[in-house]
């Protein structure tokens, strides 16, 4: 299987090509960015298929991020995503930026919990806490930094995601064993594509993962009546 794999919900622009049963990427290419994503991701795109022979073509699926993560740049990748695979006529699959980031430690076997934080602003975070094996110890929310520490217990613990730093210390403030072992600002796309190579496509669906709505809303006192 050939796949490509698209990241555009946090803080960076990333996009890479991978075969299965091959370790590497193919071809891939990434960005740390907080904007503008949508002006970086379709010349990337271009600039990595020009060097994957057979090109759009050649791909057997198509896997993005789909959150949670930053609303603009979620729509902006699951709508290249959608559009790269209904051209190439192949199934998008839909990767949590949770997943991605907790993936390379759930299959390296370490008996630790591991906790995912993502940076949710306002002392909240996106978090997700897992055991040996990708056991659920607690599902996907928007939490407080010391309510995930309660969901942790007694450790130990190793933390990924843009918000380990924070989730970390407030986990050793509690008395807990805590390491940080990726505060990047976004997962490793090429674990990204890994999941989207393991994912069903009729069970990750390609479409956003909100655990929040939107701090934009529309300002429906200013609307003028209907007649």
């Amino acid at each position: 299987m050939r796949i490509l794999a698209i990241d555009t919900a946090l803080e960076a622009c990333s996009v890479c090509v991978m075969e299965s049963g091959v370790e590497n990427p193919v071809a891939m290419e990434s960005e740390p960015m907080a904007r503008g994503h949508a002006e970086a991701l379709m010349p990337m795109l271009e600039r990595v298929m020009k060097t994957v022979d057979g090109g759009f073509g050649s791909l057997d699926r198509v896997a993005v991020t789909i959150g949670p993560g930053s609303f603009t740049g979620l729509r902006v990748g699951i709508s290249a995503a959608r559009a790269i695979a209904l051209g190439a006529g192949v199934p998008a699959v839909g990767v949590t930026t949770l997943s991605a980031y907790a993936a390379p430690l759930i299959a390296s076997g370490v008996r630790a919990l591991v906790a995912v934080a993502i940076d949710a602003r306002h002392g909240h975070v996106y978090a997700q806490v897992v055991g040996q094996g990708g056991r659920a110890v607690m599902s996907p929310r928007v939490i407080l930094l010391r309510d995930v520490v309660r969901q942790i217990g007694s450790g130990p613990v190793l933390v990924v995601g843009s918000g380990a730093e924070a989730l970390c210390a407030e986990a050793r403030f509690a008395g807990l064993d805590a390491a940080v072992v990726d505060a990047g600002p976004a997962p490793d796309i090429g674990w990204v594509a890994k999941l989207g190579m393991a994912a069903r496509p009729e069970m990750a669906l390609p479409k956003p993962f909100y655990l929040r709505s939107p701090d934009a809303k529309p300002q429906d006192h200013h609307r003028i009546p209907r007649r």
